[in-house]
């Protein structure tokens, strides 16, 4: 005869919700600097894979991102990125149109080796703040466990590395979603501009931005201004995507927005994070 304790030992252990996850979120991620003029071609070319991002409006489908990026004092996950680490993330506070008018979006962006795996998680525009990750309120009304534990993940390494907001970055973005795939999205990015920021609750209305529309901002090797084309796929990339890549005969590039303000802030202001590749150029 079995006790209930020798049945209850031989039950299997529920999984993690965590470990579903991060297995659900990772991805690829390809950037690619396309001139304004190959814009349509593409837009054309994903027409009977894709359609138009619900979150976008008009024809083709658009809409503004701003984001605070935070990072430690000196520049940790900027530097991680610069020197090319194999295993670095990103902390990023995100919102859509006019600042206010829509939720706010906690992100870390996990980046190990060549597969990026992001946890998100929405909080009302209100709350947001440096009171809310110092002194965290647990009565915020998550959506999902999922959301509860990205939370706590973003907030556990604001705390870590004494994260704070460094810059804010502003772009607008055409979006499309495929039809058929289990992932994957097409996006143009336009307009990118940042603005130095070390306020908890600014969001660049009265600041000023200065544009990154460049060739020295976007890839030295490029002698045009041009758009960011991005392809996000999981692993199992579908074919028309690779041929895009192929019949447009796209050069991967590697294309940091929150790296390339910091750059170029310091490149026309004087501060310390000094682009390697701009002694380089200033040296001609």
């Amino acid at each position: 005869m079995t006790t209930s304790d020798e049945k209850q030992s031989t039950r299997k252990p529920k999984p993690r919700a965590r470990a579903r996850y991060d297995i659900q979120l990772d991805r690829h991620e390809g950037k690619y600097i396309i001139p304004i003029s190959m814009v349509p071609k593409i837009r054309e070319y994903v027409r009977p894979f894709c359609r138009p991002d619900p979150n976008g409006s008009g024809d083709p489908p658009e809409y503004v991102i701003t984001t605070m990026q935070l990072d430690s004092p000196s520049l940790a996950l900027h530097h991680a990125k610069e020197y090319d680490a194999n295993a670095r993330f990103k902390l990023r506070v995100r919102t859509y149109g006019k600042p206010g008018c829509s939720s706010v979006f906690l992100e870390v962006k996990r980046k190990i080796r060549g597969t990026v795996v992001k946890s998100r998680t929405s909080i009302p525009f209100e709350i947001w703040g440096k009171d809310l990750m110092f002194n965290i309120k647990l009565d915020i009304d998550f959506k999902s466990s999922k959301e509860e534990i990205g939370f706590l993940e973003f907030v556990r390494l604001v705390r870590e590395i004494g994260a704070e907001p460094t810059v804010l970055i502003r772009y607008i973005r055409e979006s499309y979603m495929s039809l058929n795939d289990r992932y994957a999205r097409v996006s143009m990015d336009r307009r990118l501009e940042y603005q130095p920021s070390r306020n908890w609750h600014n969001w660049g209305e009265k600041g000023r931005w200065y544009s990154m529309d460049s060739s020295l901002a976007q890839n030295k090797q490029l002698h045009f201004s041009g758009i960011v084309l991005e392809l996000k796929t999981l692993s199992d990339t579908p074919h028309w995507m690779i041929d895009l890549v192929k019949h447009f005969d796209l050069v991967r590039v590697g294309n940091c927005k929150y790296s390339t303000a910091i750059w170029q802030e310091a490149l026309f202001r004087g501060t310390t994070a000094l682009p390697s590749y701009a002694i380089e150029l200033l040296s001609f």
